[in-house]
């Protein structure tokens, strides 16, 4: 018997663990949990990290885009919030704090972003906006028949490059913060 217990000390010590007569080596025991620890994680940011919804829309020449980018609009009250960058200085935010935007092309009640731009562009969706609004933001009617939040008759888009309310989309393609 003290041969056996001697011989799994040595099997243990040069990295083999001795279960039920197997022995698995500890460098893969290691990496399985490691393993495990990334499905794991993935899996958690992929339940707390859901994507934007989609829905169909038409383009302006009346064609249906396959799937166009809708922001979703977060539960709370408020419909616009001002916020600060230290750079930026100061810009307009969804009520869930992400930076919003104005398109260049655009004129006032008429959004000119559809098709492929929405992908990157989604719209500020007012489907659901309260009887009141704050001053100078308005709802306007796309030309697929959904509802955008407008600022000054300018519509309102978010960028699906921006993470975690930080403004990254000012100057790209022609779209800019939207500024008090």
């Amino acid at each position: 018997m003290a041969r056996g217990k001697i011989l799994r000390k040595l099997l243990y010590n040069y990295g083999y663990i001795i279960k039920e007569g197997k022995s698995v080596q500890k460098k893969s025991l290691s990496i399985l949990v490691v393993v495990v620890v990334v499905i794991v994680a993935a899996g958690a940011y992929m339940v707390y990290h859901k994507p934007s919804k989609t829905t169909s829309a038409k383009s302006s020449s009346g064609t249906s885009a396959s799937a166009t980018r809708v922001a979703s609009q977060p539960a709370q009250v408020g419909v616009i919030q001002t916020k600060t960058d230290s750079k930026l200085g100061q810009y307009l935010a969804d009520a869930g704090g992400n930076p919003l935007y104005t398109y260049a092309a655009d004129t006032a009640g008429k959004s000119n972003c559809s098709g492929s731009c929405l992908y990157s562009w989604p719209v500020y969706d007012a489907s659901k906006a309260p009887a009141t609004l704050p001053a100078n933001v308005t709802v306007i009617t796309r030309d697929d028949g959904s509802k955008q939040y407008a600022y000054k008759g300018l519509p309102l888009y978010t960028f699906t490059s921006d993470s975690s309310g930080q403004p990254t989309g000012d100057g790209v393609s022609d779209f800019h913060l939207a500024k008090p």
